[in-house]
């Protein structure tokens, strides 16, 4: 086995010496070219006249001027819903194979977001580049010859009409390809389980029969089922269940809340690689060891543009408004956050997918995710990002040396004005309420100014309730799914909050 992997390894590294770099803004260029002129005979490309775009001097600028912003309900209202009527050729040529059904954060009711053949090859092709890019990292020869784990929704996808339905990661995984199936666990006969618990049970029963090199999927899934194998094998970490373990592969939400709990899991120190899969489609991924940034996958059938993200381009529901100016790959800067919009090979134009991020390096055109349009919380003039709100929940865990894998919170408004009310989901945060709630507040009005300012005029403080991380889990049970590519809200509003609250307080 040691020399398969030296073979395998060394074909990484001869194709990343071989592949030429790539410029990211030549790429996005031509990416635009590449679906205005596959897309312009639909039924879009034919109402916002796509043929005229590509004979400007300038697609990019044209194409903005041109085509409005959406977001899902508006593109599913106006174009999608007529898939589902039967007819083809809507935004994308011919008719989607897939719908990736997608709750993330915001709800029960799935959005129904088509998937294409030609998404299903960019998202594929985008793997291949994350794993070439391993070559960058320091790993054994042997770590090529080791099991894969990819923990996310079943496989079981469902038949409806002339496609098939299911979360992305699902669908990614059904379509893994056949040389790589003899790595991949937990396979296909547990991972097509639809129920959650039952699947996670016959992942720890199975356990050791596999030796694990990798683990991919969402870090608060990934912890649940860690603790599943540790405690059903009655051991002290995971290692000691697989060994070989060198690689966790974190997608979906920030990795730094889960840090520590994550790696209080571990018996030695793994690699910790970035991945952002989206419904939408395979947007970035960690390419070298020096950053734990993500670099855009500027060739993979997106294009992407940015929206400086200020109040007064964000409407109060997280949309954007008509004037918000967008710009290219070309012109942004660091140290700003930017609303996130694609246009894809799956017929997405001009989407708003729900995400902030920054850069971190521009030419390299790496990125970090920052927030949520809708979890920016700024009901008070705190404009607090979700990216700020990780911050200070990582202060809160090293001050009081605990971890703190989940949290949520809510601008609500009390008889003597707004406060800030967190629920912390920890087991080892023993500390005095009063102080907790200090060094939350202190901290943030230290490190944000508008949130200082917000804190001498309507806000009038912060209170903390802290609670078991169990509760965040079954709450995301109850109201959508567990595992897959479920996520926990970390702003609500005060509707939602108040269904929060009348869940949390009977396990109190």
């Amino acid at each position: 086995m040691e020399i398969l992997g030296n073979i395998i390894k060394g074909a990484i590294n001869l194709k990343g010496t071989l592949t030429p770099e790539l410029d990211p803004v030549v790429a996005q260029e031509k990416q635009l070219v590449l679906l205005l002129e596959t897309a312009k005979n639909t039924q879009f490309g034919e109402t916002y006249d796509f043929s005229a775009l590509l004979e400007s001097e300038h697609p990019s600028e044209a194409f903005a001027k041109r085509i409005p912003y959406f977001d899902y309900h508006e593109i599913n209202e106006k174009w999608w819903r007529k898939l589902h009527q039967g007819e083809t050729d809507v935004t994308w040529p011919g008719s989607p194979s897939y719908f990736a059904l997608s709750s993330g954060t915001t709800g029960k009711t799935s959005k129904r977001i088509p998937v294409t053949d030609a998404m299903i090859a960019a998202i594929r092709q985008a793997g291949i580049s994350q794993v070439t890019a391993l070559s960058n990292f320091d790993l054994p020869a042997d770590f090529f010859t080791k099991e894969a784990m990819m923990l996310g929704s079943s496989t079981d996808l469902i038949e409806k009409e002339n496609h098939l339905e299911g979360e992305i990661s699902g669908i990614t995984a059904s379509n893994i390809p056949f040389w790589f199936k003899g790595f991949y666990k937990p396979g296909e006969d547990i991972a097509k389980i639809d129920d959650w618990d039952e699947r996670v049970s016959s992942i720890a029963k199975r356990a050791k029969q596999w030796d694990i090199g990798a683990l991919s999927g969402i870090p608060s899934w990934m912890e649940l089922m860690l603790k599943e194998v540790i405690n059903y094998h009655n051991v002290k970490h995971i290692h000691e269940v697989w060994p070989n373990l060198r690689v966790f592969t974190s997608g979906g939400v920030a990795f730094g809340p889960y840090e520590k709990s994550f790696k209080a899991l571990l018996g030695k120190p793994v690699t910790i690689i970035d991945t952002y899969l989206a419904s939408e489609g395979f947007i970035a991924f960690q390419s070298r060891p020096e950053t734990d940034a993500m670099q855009l996958v500027t060739d993979g059938g997106i294009y992407f543009e940015f929206v400086p993200f200020k109040p007064e381009y964000i409407n109060q529901d997280g949309s954007l408004t008509p004037n918000a100016p967008s710009i290219t790959l070309k012109d942004v800067q660091l140290n700003q956050d930017y609303v996130l919009i694609i246009s894809t090979v799956s017929g997405a134009w001009r989407y708003l997918i729900g995400d902030t991020i920054e850069f971190t390096n521009v030419e390299r055109a790496e990125i970090k995710i920052t927030g949520r349009t809708k979890f920016f919380l700024n009901t008070v003039g705190s404009q607090l990002s979700v990216n700020k709100l990780d911050k200070a929940i990582s202060h809160l865990e090293e001050k009081f040396e605990t971890t703190i894998p989940e949290y949520t919170l809510c601008a609500k408004r009390f008889d003597d004005g707004f406060y800030h009310v967190w629920y912390l989901g920890s087991e080892g945060l023993k500390a005095d309420n009063e102080k907790i709630v200090t060094a939350l507040d202190n901290f943030l009005k230290t490190t944000n100014k508008n949130y200082k300012v917000a804190r001498g005029k309507a806000l009038e403080g912060v209170k903390v309730k802290v609670i078991s991380p169990d509760i965040f889990y079954e709450w995301n049970g109850a109201n959508k799914k567990k595992g897959g590519q479920v996520k926990m809200e970390r702003v609500m509003g005060e509707d939602q909050f108040k269904n929060w609250e009348a869940f949390v307080t009977p396990k109190l």
